[in-house]
């Protein structure tokens, strides 16, 4: 196997290098742990994409807009405002997986450190700005429509999926955070901090599907939708829709840039 060139960096070293996503201008070149790329290398002219990148872009992001809006439609039409918290439940919850699909894929795949460094302030802003924040709200909603009703809480697949689900969240955060603000001072910066933004990587592409089986087993089966919606919508928009999502993030993986050892 060829050595790499010092100025070839993993996607995964060179996201770190670039990435002080909190934008405090402070952090230098002393605060990371690889070597800046040599401008006008051959590496820089290397294309971003493979073959059926693009296509499966374009599948994610319509998958996931079909579910944004069969269930903004299902919640709509069925008088939303007699329905104490409940809607904002699923309003917010839909929005925020719209919104940590497009986070992914903003990251996917980049090659060019402006590109790697642009695609991480989307990545972050979309994810912490509106996709964490409507997560958290939707959840919230839901608790209080459980307490208001005195019905039981995490008490279904979907409930205790939900659960799982929120607080592995919690924790990506944390560990996506830490290990780039300020340089990952959080966890001893340069190479222990490296280490956690591959972990926090890859236990992303395991959370992404995890909150998407929360909400087919939301959409596809819980009592309201499945007493409010057609057989055929709950199909397209909490089955085929998420398998599709799945299936077109995992396809965009470069699982040869992702190494632990």
């Amino acid at each position: 196997m060829p050595e790499r060139a010092p100025s070839e960096l993993t996607e995964s070293e060179e996201h770190y290098r670039l990435l002080d996503a909190s934008g405090h201008p402070e952090t230098s070149v002393e605060h990371l742990p690889f070597p800046a790329p040599i401008m006008g290398s051959d590496s820089a002219d290397k294309s971003e994409e493979r073959r059926g990148d693009k296509l499966a872009a374009y599948g994610a992001l319509v998958s996931m807009l079909v579910f944004v809006c069969v269930t903004w439609f299902v919640v709509f039409t069925n008088n939303p405002t007699s329905m104490g918290w409940f809607p904002v439940h699923p309003l917010l919850q839909s929005l925020g997986l719209g919104c940590f699909t497009y986070g992914i894929l903003t990251l996917q795949p980049t090659a060019h450190p402006k590109t790697k460094a642009a695609g991480l302030q989307r990545h972050q802003k979309t994810m912490l700005a509106v996709g964490f924040p409507c997560i958290a709200l939707g959840t919230l909603a839901i608790e209080i429509q459980k307490f208001n009703r005195g019905h039981g809480h995490f008490a279904t697949w979907h409930g205790i999926f939900g659960l799982v689900s929120v607080a592995w969240l919690v924790g990506q955060v944390i560990l996506g955070g830490g290990s780039v603000w300020f340089g990952g001072a959080a966890f001893g910066g340069g190479m222990k901090a490296k280490m956690i933004w591959k972990y926090h990587r890859l236990s992303g592409y395991v959370l992404f599907p995890l909150l998407l089986i929360t909400a087919h087993l939301g959409g596809a089966w819980s009592t309201w939708v499945t007493s409010h919606s057609q057989p055929v919508v709950r199909f397209v928009g909490y089955t085929v829709a998420p398998i599709v999502a799945i299936l077109a993030i995992y396809a965009r993986v470069r699982t040869s840039k992702m190494k632990f050892l």
